[in-house]
C-alpha cells in the first residue's frame, strides 16, 4: 500500500497535467486557425471589392457584353474610383464584407500614386493608415495611368478572436477546472482513506490491548479459584470474585465507550435536560479524580467565579464532559501536573476552562483533536491508553447542548479546553 499510493498519485497527476497541456495546445491551435480563417476571409473580401468595382466601372463605360481577358485589361488601364460615387463604393464594400461574414464597422480611403486621398469615408482618419488592410485597385499598376490603392480599416477590438471564441475557451477552462477539482478531490479522498486506515489500525490495536488486560486478569483469577488451597478459603474466594467483577465492569465500560461513539456518529444523543448547578458537578467530578491526580504528585485548583452557573443540561452527559476533560489533562501530563478549572460568564454563556501544564499540542493536533479515534502523538510517552473517543464525545455532546468547545495549546506549555454552555 505504501508503494501503490504514491504511484496512484503520480499517475493521476501526470494524467491531469497531460490533459491540461492538450487543452492549452488545442486552444492555442484553435485561436491560430481562427485568425488564419479571418485573414483569409478579409483577403477574399478585398479581392471581391476589386472585382465588383471593376465590373461597375466597365458597365459605366457601356461594356455590357462579356469581354475576353485582353480586352478587359485594356479598358481597365484607365480605371479610377473617381468614376464611382461614394454610395456605390460603400455598397460594393458592404456586399463583399457581408458575403464573407465580416460584420464589424469599417472606414475606407482610396489613395493615388502620390498617397493623396481621392475618395474616403466620412470617419476615416490619418492614424488608421498604419493598421489598414491595403490592396491595389488597378489591375496592373505598372501599366495603369492612375494607380490607386484601397485602404480598408476594420474597427475591431484587440482581442477580437478571443471574444469570438469566448464560449469555447470558457468551456475548455471550465472543464479543465472540473478535472483539476476532481483530481484534488480524488487525492484528498485517498489521503483521508489512508488516514482512516491508520486510525482504524490504531483503534483495533488499542481495543485489543484494553480488552486483553482484563481478560488476562479474569483468566488468572479463575485459575486461582479452581486451586484447592483457594477454593476452601472464603476470603480469597471473595477477593478473586471481586477482581473478576471489577475487570468485567472495566470491559463493560470499554464496550460502552464504543457503543457511545456509534450513537454519536448517528447523531442519536438523547438528553434528559434539567436545571443543574454546574459548580457542584465540577466539584464532584474533580473529587472523584483526586486519587489519580495525587498519584502523579499533582494538584487541581478550582476557580469557580461565575456569578451564574445554573445550566439546562443532562447530568450524566455534563458529568462525562468534565470527566473527559480532566482525564485527558491527567493522561497527557507528566508528574507534578497542575490542573486549573475556571468558570466565567462570556456572552451570556457559562465558560468552563480546563487548563493543564502537560505536553501540549501542535497546530495539526489541535485541528484534529476532536476527531473520532484520533490520538495525538506523544513522543516518548507510550503509556497513554484509550480509544481516542473522549474528546470527540465532548464535542458532540456540547454541541447537542447548543454549546461549543475549543482548544488553545502550545507544545510543552500545556493545553486549555474551553466549553461554552447556555446558562438559565
Amino acid at each position: 500500500m505504501k508503494r501503490v499510493f504514491p504511484l496512484i498519485v503520480f499517475l493521476i497527476t501526470l494524467s491531469v497535467l497531460g490533459i491540461i497541456f492538450i487543452q492549452m495546445s488545442w486552444i492555442k491551435d484553435a485561436i491560430k486557425l481562427r485568425q488564419n480563417q479571418r485573414n483569409q476571409d478579409i483577403e477574399l473580401a478585398m479581392t471581391q471589392i476589386k472585382e465588383n468595382a471593376w465590373q461597375l466601372y466597365l458597365l459605366k463605360l457601356g461594356n455590357v457584353v462579356p469581354l475576353n481577358d485582353d480586352s478587359r485589361m485594356y479598358y481597365l488601364q484607365d480605371f479610377t474610383v473617381q468614376t464611382l460615387s461614394d454610395t456605390e463604393m460603400k455598397t460594393i464594400i458592404d456586399n463583399a464584407l457581408k458575403r464573407y461574414n465580416i460584420k464589424e464597422k469599417y472606414e475606407y480611403c482610396v489613395l493615388n500614386i502620390f498617397k493623396m486621398p481621392v475618395m474616403a469615408s466620412v470617419g476615416y482618419k490619418n492614424e488608421y493608415l498604419k493598421n489598414s488592410i491595403t490592396t491595389q485597385l488597378t489591375p496592373e499598376p505598372d501599366k495603369a495611368k492612375m494607380p490607386e490603392t484601397l485602404q480598408l480599416y476594420i474597427i475591431e477590438n484587440k482581442n477580437f478572436i478571443l471574444s469570438k471564441m469566448g464560449w469555447m475557451i470558457g468551456a475548455s477552462i471550465l472543464f479543465t477546472i472540473i478535472i483539476i477539482s476532481a483530481f484534488a478531490l480524488t487525492v484528498r479522498t485517498l489521503f483521508n482513506q489512508k488516514k482512516l486506515s491508520e486510525i482504524k489500525s490504531d483503534f483495533i490495536n488499542n481495543m485489543t490491548h484494553e480488552l486483553k488486560t482484563p481478560l488476562a486478569t479474569i483468566s488468572l483469577a479463575i485459575d486461582a479459584l479452581t486451586n484447592e488451597k483457594v477454593i476452601h478459603d472464603s476470603d480469597k474466594v471473595r477477593y478473586y470474585s471481586g477482581m473478576i467483577k471489577d475487570e468485567n465492569k472495566r470491559m463493560n465500560k470499554q464496550v460502552e465507550k464504543i457503543l457511545q461513539a456509534a450513537r454519536i456518529e448517528k447523531q442519536d444523543i438523547k438528553l434528559n435536560l434539567q436545571h443543574l448547578n454546574a459548580h457542584e458537578i465540577i466539584h464532584k467530578v474533580s473529587d472523584n479524580l483526586s486519587l489519580q491526580i495525587q498519584e502523579k504528585n499533582g494538584t487541581i485548583t478550582l476557580k469557580l467565579d461565575a456569578p451564574r452557573h445554573t445550566i439546562n443540561a443532562d447530568e450524566v452527559h455534563f458529568s462525562n464532559i468534565i470527566f473527559n476533560l480532566l482525564d485527558n489533562a491527567i493522561k497527557y501530563s507528566g508528574n507534578n501536573l497542575h490542573i486549573e478549572v475556571r468558570t466565567a460568564i462570556v456572552n451570556n454563556m457559562l465558560a468552563i476552562k480546563v487548563s493543564d501544564n502537560g505536553i501540549g499540542m501542535n497546530r495539526e493536533t489541535q485541528s484534529r483533536v476532536f476527531e473520532k479515534f484520533y490520538r495525538a502523538h506523544t513522543g516518548n510517552i507510550h503509556n497513554v491508553k484509550g480509544f481516542g473517543l473522549g474528546l470527540s464525545y465532548v464535542k458532540a455532546t456540547v454541541e447537542a447542548h447548543q454549546g461549543k468547545v475549543n482548544v488553545e495549546s502550545s507544545p510543552g506549555k500545556g493545553s486549555t479546553f474551553t466549553v461554552m454552555l447556555p446558562i438559565v
